[in-house]
């Protein structure tokens, strides 16, 4: 059995069809469909039902394709790891995040960066919290940063990382006073534009809505805090956004951003990875990294006046 072999099938699994297969791995769709028919015969299963084109697993595909993404990871680190002891951290580290840390992500990124010059980094931002637990666990991703709750962290290994507050963002002329607090009922009274309800920090602003006693109505949902800020700029609606976005987006012009009360609420950013021994060095490197950095501290110093609050 090659690496090849593995990866050919793995490809075949993400893209379900053949022929992008083959594209995504550099290769003829024909040595593609040879790679992993002679990987059958050698496990004596088949893999993939096919007629004229790629149909579905098979369901001792659906389990073996978990096995060859644990093994093609495990390969990756080992080349990884050999690497790392010549040349130091090299490689890909591919980070994911939740839209509400995809600001926050460019702190611990800069600092991995500038202590591993060889490594190389993509982002991809504003998942919802249990895609990036599953694309963890499958090793689709080394890293993310998101609010993984107790039920999304089997598989990961999780550490705290910072501390999400959250703030209402308005143009001034839809606030009623100049108070630099606002409660969410009284927030819930305003045109909403919002994260998705399928988003876990949705849910913990849904939850502290609940805890005053209201119930918003967002007639606008974006899965991007970028796209909030746009909406309240426009000037018809007002959002919630965490407080560690105005370090990275400033409030100028007519917005402002007002702290919410009653409750005070907050989620527990975490960066994970996968919990399978003994994991990517490049993972492994960016963790210690990120949780070096007393992010909580970094946001709780006082904001210039272009980004203060109230």
């Amino acid at each position: 059995m090659l690496f090849r072999q593995l990866e050919y099938f793995v490809a075949v699994a993400r893209e379900k069809h053949f022929a992008r297969a083959a594209e995504a791995c550099y290769v003829s769709q024909p040595a593609l469909s040879a790679a992993i028919a002679k990987l059958e015969r050698e496990l004596n299963v088949t893999l993939i039902n096919r007629g004229h084109t790629y149909q579905s697993l098979t369901p001792e595909g659906e389990r073996l394709v978990v096995w060859a993404k644990r093994i093609l990871a495990e390969h990756d680190a080992f080349k990884a790891e050999a690497a790392a002891v010549q040349s130091g951290v090299t490689g890909t580290l591919r980070l994911g995040a939740g839209p509400t840390a995809s600001t926050t992500a460019a702190l611990p990124v800069a600092a991995f960066c500038a202590l591993h010059p060889l490594a190389r980094v993509q982002i991809c931002s504003r998942l919802p919290t249990v895609e990036l637990a599953r694309q963890l666990r499958e090793f689709e991703l080394d890293a993310a940063i998101a609010p993984f709750p107790p039920g999304e962290r089997e598989g990961l290994e999780t550490v705290p990382l910072y501390e999400e507050r959250y703030l209402l963002l308005a143009t001034a002329d839809r606030l009623t006073s100049d108070a630099d607090t606002m409660t969410w009922a009284e927030a819930a009274q305003l045109p909403l534009a919002l994260l998705p309800q399928g988003m876990q920090i949705r849910q913990v602003i849904d939850g502290a809505f609940a805890a005053g006693g209201v119930v918003p109505h967002a007639q606008v949902e974006a899965d991007s805090v970028a796209s909030l800020y746009a909406h309240v700029g426009a000037g018809g609606w007002a959002s919630i956004v965490p407080h560690t976005w105005l370090r990275a987006m400033p409030v100028i012009g007519r917005m402002r951003a007002v702290r919410l009360v009653e409750p005070e609420a907050s989620a527990q950013m975490l960066v994970g990875i996968s919990a399978v021994a003994p994991g990517s060095p490049v993972a492994r490197a960016f963790v210690e990294v990120a949780t070096g950095l007393s992010l909580d501290e970094f946001f709780d110093q006082p904001l210039t006046t272009e980004h203060r609050i109230g």
